[in-house]
Parts: C-alpha cells; sequence; structure tokens
C-alpha cells in the first residue's frame, strides 16, 4: 500500500484527478489561484511525491508530465480504511454515526444514504 498523502499532497492529487495528467506548471497554475505559493515549491512536492509512489513522471517530452498512480476512489477508500483503525477503532457504525451526526448533511445527502442503504440491503 502507498503511503499516505500529506494535506498538500492530496491538494496536488485532486487537481491531477480533475485535469488528468498534468505538467508542474499546470499543477502550479491551479494551486497559486487560492494558495501563495512558489514554483519550485510545486515541483519538489511533486518530486517527493513520485519517489513515494503517489504519482508517475513521464520524462518522454522536456516537460515532464505526471499522474496519479491511484484512483481518487481507492486512495479515499485507503485514507477512510486508516481513519477507521485509527479514531474508531474498526466501527463502521461509529464512523456512520460521527459523519452524520452534523447540522450540515442536507436533505438531500441523506436521501441519497438512504437509497445506497436500501439497495444495499436488497443485495
Amino acid at each position: 500500500m502507498l503511503p499516505k498523502p500529506t494535506e498538500a499532497e492530496l491538494n496536488i492529487l485532486s487537481i491531477l484527478w480533475q485535469q488528468g495528467p498534468s505538467t508542474v506548471r499546470q499543477v502550479y497554475e491551479v494551486v497559486s489561484q487560492t494558495k501563495e505559493v512558489g514554483y519550485t515549491t510545486i515541483l519538489k512536492l511533486m518530486q517527493i511525491m513520485a519517489e513515494k509512489g503517489l504519482v508517475s513522471r513521464d520524462e518522454s517530452s522536456k516537460s515532464h508530465i505526471y499522474k496519479a498512480s491511484q484512483s481518487q476512489q481507492k486512495t479515499q477508500k485507503n485514507l477512510l480504511e486508516d481513519l477507521l483503525e485509527r479514531a474508531f477503532s474498526g466501527s463502521r457504525r461509529q464512523l456512520v454515526l460521527q459523519a452524520l451526526n452534523t447540522d450540515s448533511v442536507s436533505k438531500e445527502e441523506l436521501a441519497e444514504i438512504r437509497a445506497l442503504l436500501d439497495s444495499l440491503e436488497a443485495s
């Protein structure tokens, strides 16, 4: 299993998942819209991510192209499993109750969750 990405690495992965394979410049342009950061910082982060195996790098052209090594869904699943074990002692029930016990859950989200639960029970 790949190492857990840091918050900054997750931000870069989110961009790669959204945009697809990208150069450092393309990622930098997106990040710099919301955060004051240097190009070399993004470059170094992406190099570290390549060393960790979080991204792969195509070096066939002058501008290296980076892409996420795992899908967003697979990464989220791994992070959730880690959180489940560390914070909830493996209890899915506690995780779900904690996630839903907030004022920010919309009626639409609850309806989607009910539909998912119904389909899980039916199968």
